[in-house]
C-alpha cells in the first residue's frame, strides 16, 4: 500500500504544482494519472521517490514515509521503487546490456557498476528480461543506435531488474507512434501484473489510460478532481479535468487511428452527453 497524504509543492516563485493531494494505491494495483500539461502529473511522480522535493505533507511507501528518509535510507527505499522516463534516461554511449544492469547500481555501489561487476544471477536477470522485452538481439548494440520504442523498453528493463515494488511511469508513449505506444503499454501491464508490482502511470492520452488502466485519477491545477475506474470517464469527466472540448472529434480521430493500427473501436466510447 501506497498513502500520499496532503501533499503540497511550492516553488520558491509561490507557484503551488500540488495542492493538499491524497491519494492510496493498494498493493498491485495499476493507476493512470490523467490532466492537462501544467496539472502536476509529473510533479507528483518524481514527489514520490524524490527527484522533487516535496514541500509538505507524507508519502508512505512499504511502512516508511519517504518525505523523512535522507542519505543510505533514501537510498535503500529508492531501490524498490523503479522509474520509466519519458525521455528514456538513457546513456547513449553504453551497450543496451549496461544499460539494463545500471538499475542495480543501488545494489552494487558505485565502482561495482562502473568496473561492470555484477553477480552472475543479475546478469542472467538482465538477459531474461531483455528477452522478455523483446530486445535478445540487441545486448551488444548502442543505445543511441536503438529506435524510440527500443530505447522505451530498455527503460522498461532497466527499472524491473531492480525488482521494485512500486513502478512509476512518466509519459511513456509520449513520443511514440500510436502502434508501438499501445505495444510498450501492452508490455508494461503485463510485467506488472507478472511480477505483482503497485504502478503509477502519467499518461496524456487518455484513450490510453482507459484502454489499460482499471482506476484512474484526473488531476487539474495541481488539485485531484477526478477518483474513479475507467468506465466512468465520460465527457463531463473530460471536461472537468480538461476544460471544455468537442470530444466527438477526438474520438473520430482516435477511430480512424485505431483503423489504421488494428485496435479495437470499442474503446472509445466515452459514454455521457455523446
Amino acid at each position: 500500500m501506497i498513502e500520499i497524504k496532503n501533499l503540497v509543492k511550492r516553488y520558491p516563485s509561490g507557484q503551488e504544482a500540488l495542492k493538499d493531494v491524497s491519494l492510496s494505491v493498494r498493493d498491485n494495483e495499476v493507476l493512470a494519472l490523467i490532466g492537462p500539461s501544467g496539472a502536476g502529473k509529473s510533479t507528483l511522480i518524481r514527489c514520490i521517490n524524490r527527484l522533487i522535493e516535496p514541500t509538505s505533507g507524507e508519502i508512505v511507501v512499504n511502512g516508511k514515509n519517504i518525505c523523512s528518509l535522507n542519505g543510505r535510507d533514501l537510498r535503500f527505499a529508492r531501490r524498490k521503487i523503479g522509474m520509466i522516463f519519458q525521455e528514456y534516461a538513457l546513456v547513449d554511449r553504453l551497450t543496451v546490456m549496461e544499460n539494463v544492469l545500471s538499475g542495480q547500481l543501488g545494489y552494487t555501489g558505485f565502482w561495482a557498476s562502473a568496473l561492470r561487476r555484477f553477480p552472475p544471477a543479475t546478469i542472467q536477470t538482465a538477459f531474461d528480461l531483455l528477452d522478455r522485452v523483446g530486445l535478445g538481439e540487441y545486448v551488444d548494440s548502442r543505445a543511441d543506435q536503438l529506435s524510440g520504442g527500443q530505447r522505451q523498453r530498455v527503460g522498461i528493463a532497466r527499472a524491473l531488474i531492480q525488482k521494485p515494488d512500486l513502478l512509476l511511469v512518466d509519459e511513456p508513449t509520449a513520443s511514440l507512434d500510436p502502434k508501438t505506444s499501445r505495444q510498450v503499454m501492452r508490455l508494461i501491464l503485463g510485467l506488472v501484473k507478472e511480477q505483482n508490482i503497485s504502478c503509477i502511470i502519467n499518461i496524456h492520452d487518455v484513450i490510453l489510460a482507459r484502454q489499460f488502466c482499471e482506476r484512474i485519477v484526473g488531476l487539474q491545477a495541481g488539485k485531484i478532481v477526478f477518483d474513479g475506474t475507467s468506465d466512468k470517464i465520460d465527457v463531463s469527466v473530460l471536461n472537468m479535468i480538461y476544460g471544455e472540448e468537442d470530444w466527438n472529434i477526438t474520438k473520430k480521430n482516435k477511430e480512424t487511428e485505431a483503423a489504421d493500427t488494428g485496435d479495437d473501436a470499442d474503446i472509445f466510447s466515452l459514454g455521457g452527453n455523446e
